[in-house]
């Protein structure tokens, strides 16, 4: 049985009774140019709660797209793209460019850290590299491991790394030199996540090629800023798009764009990386329980998305803990376009999404946008209600005649109050997904000058106080909610509305005045479609 990772083609002669059958030929090992252009478009995990993003656990994805320059002999090759993100979909894959040439996909994740990376160059021809510390003279020599130094991972036992040199066996760092391996002349083995194909072509080909595949292990965010001026009826809102990645693959100069909307997609099982475990370098014969074991540095198995620095000091494998979780920032624009039912933000320029780093680019900046102060309460008619603060709210329309008129995305919005020269904090929300026309809401919590209680009167009457403490009057939204699809509005001593299908009460409070409103329930079989009525 064939192995994921195997692209091994077995090609044999013709095959007749009695005939000698030819020697089995492995396909060429060709690795593509690294990409010359590049395209990541962010999808926002479907069931994060609105603007929280957490690095460690990403559950958006992106659509990736890579333009690279292959060189093919003639015939099957392997052909490796070097560098994918970590947890690419390889049956998403697609390459154009070659034609009906592509005869097979695959990920190969094994390679990654160095323990896995020397288990994998077992038996395998590499460059053994040792520094005199008191000359600096660098000596390099071929070698072959024999077996490797694992402590626990994938790579094999734990008794030191094994090689054989033009001098014989020895172990790894018992010569007294500091000693390390160089993998840059084994072929096949890269210390980047790659995808494979197998590939064949009449005739050796030079050609441009679209690599595209979607990946696990992104997401974005918007994050608003929202400073109330000092006459409270205007604010400023600025606003910044987080871009997350949390793959080990950065992509430098990418056109980047995110998509906000919920798309439905199949999730598909991806194969885990293994970060395996460190090398441990334990000198025999002479070693002894004095000894302490080194760590073995790898050139090209450094954690994702840094740069190796030759002969570099100790380090163990990869882990987690040691992601970059940097926050980089740019103040480029992103432009709304329309995606179906969908709103693609687009950078205009091309911006680079780091390895296991966020980025915010500027989604907007808007000022004077006229807003209004509501207080307001939500009861059921079923509960009585002793006094308790209201909420508050600041509303706007999303339209060019409030300075606005663009989709905003979910997110988390900060607000700010302008006193004297200073921005103070003031509240911090979330708000949702907003069209063009909506009504714009950011909740501001619960102020202590305005006290709501709501007091049955009887079995269907209700009485409800609104104290407003502050020198001016104030708009008040009383909102009612019921649990009984029979039960219904009968009588109210003010005027009643509708939102979100329950009634609504609309109510101009004086300064450092109470109002008080009546109404009254009625139970009937008309159901909830009959359940409200104007007075």
């Amino acid at each position: 049985m064939r192995s994921a990772g195997s692209l091994l083609l077995l090609i044999a002669g013709g095959v007749t009774t009695g005939a000698p059958v030819f020697a089995q030929t492995r396909p060429a090992d060709v690795a593509a140019e690294a990409p010359s252009a590049l395209s990541v478009t962010v999808y926002r995990a479907p069931y994060r709660a609105s603007g929280s993003i957490d690095l460690d656990r990403l559950e958006g994805f992106a659509l990736v797209s890579e333009t690279r320059v292959v060189r093919l002999p003639a015939g099957e090759s392997r052909l490796r793209f070097e560098g994918v993100a970590d947890g690419i979909e390889p049956a998403s894959a697609i390459v154009t460019g070659l034609g009906d040439g592509v005869l097979e996909k695959n990920r190969d994740a094994a390679l990654l850290s160095p323990s896995t990376l020397v288990a994998a160059a077992l038996g395998r021809p590499v460059e053994l590299i040792r520094t005199n510390p008191k000359t600096g003279k660098v000596e390099r020599r071929d070698a072959t491991i024999l077996a490797g130094g694992d402590s626990g991972g994938s790579g094999g036992g734990s008794d030191g790394v094994v090689m054989k040199t033009a001098d014989g066996i020895e172990a790894l760092r018992c010569s007294g030199l500091p000693e390390t391996f160089s993998f840059e002349n084994a072929a096949g083995l890269a210390s980047r996540p790659t995808l494979s194909v197998r590939v064949r072509t009449a005739a050796p080909l030079s050609a441009q090629v679209t690599l595209s595949y979607l990946a696990r292990g992104f997401d974005w965010a918007a994050d608003y800023t929202a400073t109330l001026a000092a006459d409270g009826k205007h604010m400023d809102l600025g606003a910044w798009v987080t871009l997350a990645n949390g793959n080990g693959v950065g992509f430098p100069q990418a056109h980047t764009q995110v998509v906000a909307g919920r798309v439905n997609r199949e999730q598909a099982t991806v194969e885990p990386i293994d970060l395996g475990g460190p090398i441990v370098a334990t000198c025999w014969p002479r070693g002894s329980t004095s000894d302490t074991p080194e760590i073995l540095q790898v050139k090209k198995a450094m954690p994702f998305g840094m740069a190796p620095e030759p002969m570099a000091g100790r380090m163990a494998a990869p882990t987690a803990a040691m992601a970059l979780q940097e926050v980089a920032v740019d103040a480029q624009r992103v432009m709304q376009e329309q995606l179906g039912d969908l709103k693609l933000y687009r950078v205009p320029e091309t911006t680079t999404v780091a390895s296991r780093q966020s980025k915010q680019v500027r989604l907007l900046d808007r000022s004077a946008i006229p807003i209004v102060t509501v207080y307001g309460a939500e009861l059921s008619t079923s509960n009585p209600v002793g006094p308790q603060p209201a909420s508050w709210l600041l509303r706007t329309k999303n339209n060019a005649a409030n300075h606005l008129g663009l989709p905003l995305p979910s997110g988390h919005v900060a607000v700010f109050l302008q006193h004297g020269d200073e921005r103070l904090l003031a509240h911090e929300s979330e708000v949702r997904d907003l069209a063009i026309d909506e009504e714009v809401e950011i909740g501001m919590g619960e102020t202590p000058d305005v006290q709501v209680t709501a007091t049955p009167q009887d079995v269907d009457s209700y009485r409800v106080d609104i104290a407003n403490a502050r020198p001016e009057a104030i708009q008040f939204e009383l909102t009612l909610h019921f649990y009984d699809d029979s039960v219904r509005i009968r009588k109210a001593d003010r005027p009643m509305g509708t939102k979100n299908g329950q009634p609504i009460f609309r109510l101009s409070v004086p300064a450092n005045s109470t109002l008080t409103m009546r109404y009254q329930t009625i139970k009937s079989g008309a159901g909830a479609a009959g359940r409200i009525r104007k007075n």
